[in-house]
């Protein structure tokens, strides 16, 4: 089957969507499955590092008026045989970042994303390759299964689409529709015209044979008013064929037993190594070694990820016996008033505003807790990293942290305390929350419970695997019975 996504780490990657593409091929490789990835060749993708070779084919799209050509490299997911073909369209894809340059989307994101969605799909046969399935990813590569469905390709793919954020639907103005390269009668109410504007997202929601979520909680807050973002009533219409299916985390890249970038090696029946990760993250980001709780925040700095929070609450927090080292890049506003908040509080805050694979790695093996107080998080993979590590999240219970963070206070026999959880949208609450994670961090013993409970929670891919293939299965099933 042919993965369609707009990035896959160690490639180019903004968020959890890389990481994805990165690991479930390889889980389904495992498996004895042909598959197959795709991605465009952004500028930031290292060709000699990542040895890839150019193919003899190009591939000829028709975006607007313009026929526009591109070539295809040839690599390989990283540790695996899966073959990745990146499409090379230097016009569209050799430029400053993957969708925006600084802070501002690329004005011609709808022309980029449509040449590569189409081009996904001339790509099998260019390369003499013919699968059976596209598994398309986000908006970015939706149009593909809109073109199978509603535009001239005679292609028998099945289509499975994945929502990794609904938030994120690829809007455009309606003047911009000639560059989806769909018949205009695809533009209406019952396709992909959404308040008078192109949305991407809602044609591959309509027409993908079957559609998945990267958590049961969020598959059911979709579905909601609240939780929706104003396609609900699609996703409703809809829910017979949408399934909520839990993220993995890469075992092999997130594992303190032997990971590379830290300062000492540890795992759950040996924790002495973590002390050391704790001593040399301070001592990296220049915070006094107290006696105290040490917490990590790896995250975009953006309003679904629960920054204003944080902020709203940084005056009581900085005045609890805890410290804060804090990774990530977003919107300025909170690129700001962070910078200012580490010059007022240098022994309690470190902040760190910039893309760092290696450090997310060191803050995750040297933090005592993670704090992740989003306000919608379909999946999160940050919370699962952390427990491998041993660092007990301190979390707002939606989406995939809701499925995979068991409270103290909810704790069962089947389910033993792996961390903290709040239900409210406020700084108050997550202020009750870190209170509660401070009380049980006095008890040593109760928090190495809790710390070993989340090392021996098991996130591989195999089970979520599994049950894509069988998701796959019923979208081939159901591709053949309308082809017949």
């Amino acid at each position: 089957m042919l993965f369609a996504a707009s990035e896959a780490a160690p490639f180019a990657k903004t968020g959890g969507l890389g990481d994805v593409v990165a690991a479930l091929p390889k889980a389904l490789a495992a498996r004895g499955h042909d598959i197959r990835v795709t991605m465009p060749l952004y500028r930031e993708v290292d060709r000699r590092r990542w040895k890839l070779r150019q193919l003899p084919v190009s591939l000829a799209v028709r975006v607007g008026a313009p026929l526009l050509t591109g070539t295809v490299w040839e690599g390989a997911l990283p540790g695996s045989s899966v073959p990745v073909y990146f499409i090379n369209q230097p016009e569209l894809f050799d430029r400053e970042g993957l969708y925006q340059q600084r802070g501002a989307d690329h004005p011609d994101n709808l022309a980029r994303f449509s040449f590569f969605s189409q081009a996904a799909l001339a790509l099998p046969p260019a390369v003499g390759w013919r699968p059976q399935l596209l598994h398309a990813h986000d908006w970015q590569a939706a149009l593909a299964c809109a073109h199978l469905k509603l535009g001239a390709s005679q292609d028998p793919l099945a289509s499975v689409l994945t929502i990794h954020n609904l938030a994120y639907q690829g809007a455009f103005p309606k003047e911009q529709w000639p560059m989806t390269g769909l018949p205009d009668s695809a533009f209406t109410l019952e396709g992909l015209e959404f308040y008078g504007k192109v949305n991407c997202l809602k044609g591959g929601l309509l027409s993908a044979d079957l559609l998945t979520t990267v958590s049961p909680t969020y598959a059911t807050e979709i579905q909601s008013r609240a939780g929706g973002c104003a396609l609900d009533d699609i996703l409703r219409a809809r829910t017979g064929d949408l399934t909520g299916i839990l993220n993995g985390i890469d075992t092999d890249e997130w594992n303190p037993a032997s990971d590379p970038h830290l300062a000492a090696r540890y795992s759950s029946s040996a924790l002495q190594g973590k002390a050391a990760c704790k001593r040399a993250l301070r001592q990296q980001q220049r915070l006094p070694d107290e006696p105290c709780l040490l917490i990590g925040m790896v995250q975009r700095l953006a309003d679904q990820k629960g920054v204003d929070l944080f902020l709203d609450a940084l005056e009581p927090l900085m005045a609890l016996p805890l410290q804060v080292v804090l990774l990530g890049t977003g919107e300025p506003s909170y690129h700001a008033r962070l910078e200012q908040a580490s010059r007022r509080f240098p022994d309690r805050l470190a902040v760190n505003l910039t893309f760092d694979p290696a450090l997310a790695h060191r803050i995750e093996a040297g933090a005592d807790a993670f704090l992740m107080p989003s306000k919608f998080e379909p999946c999160g993979l940050n919370q699962m990293y952390s427990m491998r590590y041993g660092t007990v999240p301190i979390v707002r219970r939606v989406g995939g942290l809701a499925d995979t963070v068991v409270d103290v206070g909810g704790a069962a026999a089947d389910r033993p305390a792996t961390g903290f959880a709040f239900e409210e949208h406020s700084a108050r609450a997550l202020l009750e929350a870190m209170q509660r994670a401070l009380a049980a961090f006095d008890d040593r013993a109760a928090w190495r419970r809790l710390m070993r409970a989340g090392m021996q929670q098991d996130f591989s891919w195999a089970k979520s695997a599994t049950e894509y293939v069988s998701i796959y299965r019923r979208a081939l099933s159901r591709r053949a019975t309308r082809v017949a």
